[in-house]
C-alpha cells in the first residue's frame, strides 16, 4: 500500500496537468500545474536557451513540435548534475540545506544539541555515574 499512495495521489489529481481540451501539454497552452511540476522543471531546465535549428525559435521541441511553455524554468531544490549531449539523460541533485531558498516565515531545521552537564556532575549519564579509575597524573617536572 505504500507504493500505491503516491500513484493514487497522482492519478487522483491527474486533470489539473491537462488543458481544458483534456491534453498533454508543454506549450503555450500547458496547464499551470503542468509548468510548476517538478516533472516539467527536470525535462525542460535550460531548454530554452537551445537552438536546434536555425529556422525554429529557442525553446523549440521538434519532438512536439511546439515552443515549450516556460523558457526561463527556475530550480529550487535540485541542480543539474549531468546531461548527455543529446539530452537523452539528465541527473540532478538535491541542493544541501544551506544553498535552498528559505521562504519567509519558515525556520530553519536545528541540530539537537546534548545537554549540558553542571559543574561537579562531570562523566554523570542521566543518573548514573561513570568513575574511571586509574593513577593520578601528575603535571608537575
Amino acid at each position: 500500500n505504500e507504493i500505491e499512495s503516491p500513484l493514487f495521489i497522482f492519478l487522483s489529481q491527474e486533470g489539473r496537468y491537462f488543458t481544458p481540451e483534456g491534453e498533454y501539454r508543454v506549450d503555450g497552452r500547458a496547464s499551470q500545474t503542468m509548468l510548476d511540476s517538478m516533472m516539467y522543471k527536470m525535462c525542460y531546465y535550460r531548454f530554452g536557451e537551445v537552438t536546434v535549428d536555425h529556422r525554429q525559435p529557442p525553446g523549440f521541441d521538434r519532438t512536439r513540435e511546439s515552443v515549450i511553455g516556460d523558457r526561463d524554468v527556475k530550480l529550487e531544490y535540485i541542480e543539474e548534475a549531468f546531461t548527455t549531449t543529446n539530452w537523452l539523460v539528465r541527473i540532478y541533485k538535491v541542493k544541501k540545506l544551506d544553498n535552498r531558498m528559505i521562504k519567509k516565515g519558515s525556520r530553519p531545521l536545528k541540530a539537537k544539541r546534548p545537554r549540558k552537564t553542571r559543574k561537579g556532575e562531570k562523566g554523570s549519564v542521566g543518573k548514573t555515574v561513570i568513575v574511571n579509575r586509574g593513577k593520578k597524573v601528575s603535571t608537575r617536572k
